[in-house]
């Protein structure tokens, strides 16, 4: 069993639910991610991702300056922690059809995962594969 904190991002960018999208976006472009973690101080209360900001935000005409990444974000977001297995988190991602996968411990945010940190390592890359293919089926008809 290996555990998540092996592969986990440990520094991890966050953004509160009270600021804008902008920031979230900003964070985003200079890290050249498409996730960032909503925390209200340490305790990840939700994700708001680059789909969330088209979808929920730029489709419906809102204006990304004015607007909270509360009302775009993901509330309540599927975890883990950093001694899960790395083969129950890349079956969780896939049951969950999610990408990333904040890491908790003690009630608070101390890393993150995603399928590419389980596609680089090398026994995972069928899973990831395999979780991938999963995610991206349609849940349902957009």
């Amino acid at each position: 069993m290996r555990p998540l904190r092996e592969i986990m991002t440990r520094s991890v960018s966050a953004v509160r639910p009270d600021e804008t999208i902008i920031e979230a976006a900003k964070i985003m472009m200079r890290l050249n991610v498409g996730a960032v973690p909503v925390v209200e101080g340490q305790k990840c209360v939700g994700i708001i991702t680059d789909r969330d900001i088209v979808l929920r935000v730029v489709a419906k005409g809102m204006d990304p300056r004015g607007t909270t990444i509360q009302s775009a974000m993901t509330k309540d977001p599927i975890t883990g922690t950093p001694d899960m297995d790395i083969h129950a988190a890349a079956d969780l991602m896939s049951d969950r059809q999610i990408r990333r996968l904040p890491i908790i411990e003690n009630d608070r945010l101390v890393g993150i995962v995603s399928l590419g940190d389980l596609a680089v390592t090398n026994i995972y890359r069928n899973e990831a594969g395999d979780a991938l293919g999963e995610i991206s089926e349609p849940s349902r008809p957009m």
